[in-house]
């Protein structure tokens, strides 16, 4: 580009430096601005910098002028806190859905809204590797469709996958295509979802995104529009996720107390607890009861007791004995099968 030109956009440039390299921390002099500038092949006097800082001061950056030992022009505000992004960094280093390419692209882009300082002190950790992470570039693909149908009122068609025992992805359906009427996006449990209709059984579903390929807008309106209207997300998401297969239940149980964080984490914070005895509490809410349920009762070992029903507190003795069993038989048959392989050995 002709240093000409550049010169006409000199402002943006200062604009761009002040943002890339100055913080409270790190306030720039004019001869570092001046500088700077030379790289781009523009040439600056003194007097035409501080004009410009007061341009971009009327046109609404907020650019201090630190006085004492270290001092110079620097940008207070930006966009987001270095908290802010922070946070949002480790959010995408933790979310295993993003495929590592996006996932560092994304950071970048972050780290690109502060200063060069700021970006050093975010301490990007390495990215989880490529095992733990689903491969599918598709995933913005997929949120822009899904946006799309959304704000068009229209259906979407895909094929989705599920993981095999081999830790590979496989079509689901036999490769069919899945036709929904999406509604919600939602994140829960490090994944991201979509909720929608199912158009084929009529049955509101979730679907994660990075297991979706192959999706086409489609021409047909959306339906299920009264069913999400009154359906209650919040609601959806715990029966969905931590408690599916089941019935309402109005359980009671009893818990230890070092466990209340984690019972106000699955249920939040409107169930009723009260005080039982020093060390416990007493617990009441309608729960989806069913063998996901218990599961998540079992990973609390002694800490938890149903109450009633009794019939509940039955099904879940019943839960334990059987997995107990399911665990002995399967150790006994690997037990056998180590001796006969022995014995089949000693033979030879």
């Amino acid at each position: 580009m002709p240093r000409s030109f550049n010169q006409k956009l000199k402002i943006l440039y200062v604009k761009k430096v002040l943002e890339e390299k100055s913080d409270r921390d790190h306030p720039m002099q004019v001869r570092d601005i001046i500088a700077n500038l030379q790289a781009y092949g523009i040439n600056a006097e003194r007097k035409t910098i501080y004009d410009d800082i007061e341009a971009l001061r009327l046109f609404g950056l907020n650019i201090l002028n630190r006085r004492g030992k270290v001092s110079g022009y620097y940008l207070e505000e930006r966009t987001f806190e270095f908290a802010e992004l922070k946070f949002l960094t480790d959010m995408v280093q933790s979310s295993h859905f993003l495929p590592v390419r996006h996932a560092q692209k994304l950071i970048r882009k972050l780290e690109g809204l502060t200063s060069i300082h700021q970006a050093k002190k975010m301490q990007r950790q390495a990215l989880a590797a490529c095992e733990t992470r689903m491969e599918n570039g598709e995933v913005y693909v997929n949120i822009e469709v899904i946006c799309n149908a959304i704000s068009a009122d229209r259906q979407i068609s895909f094929s989705y996958y599920e993981w095999t025992v081999e830790k590979k992805l496989r079509q689901k359906k036999n490769g069919a295509f899945c036709r929904m009427s999406p509604w919600k996006l939602f994140w829960r449990d490090d994944s991201y979802y979509l909720l929608g209709l199912d158009e084929n059984s009529g049955v509101v579903k979730h679907y994660q995104v990075d297991k979706m390929k192959d999706m086409q807008l489609e021409k047909e309106k959306r339906n299920g529009a009264a069913i999400f209207r009154d359906l209650e997300l919040g609601k959806f998401s715990m029966d969905a996720f931590g408690m599916s297969g089941g019935r309402d239940v109005l359980l009671k149980a009893e818990f230890d107390n070092h466990l209340i964080g984690t019972v106000l984490d699955r249920f939040g914070t409107e169930v009723t607890i009260r005080k039982s005895d020093e060390e416990h509490f007493l617990f009441q809410a309608h729960v989806c009861v069913g063998k996901q349920f218990f599961g998540w009762l079992a990973g609390l070992g002694e800490g938890v007791r149903i109450i009633g029903p009794e019939k509940i507190r039955k099904e879940y003795t019943t839960f334990l004995k059987q997995a107990l069993r399911n665990n002995e038989g399967r150790n006994e048959d690997k037990n056998n099968g180590k001796i006969q392989a022995s014995g089949t050995s000693g033979k030879k």
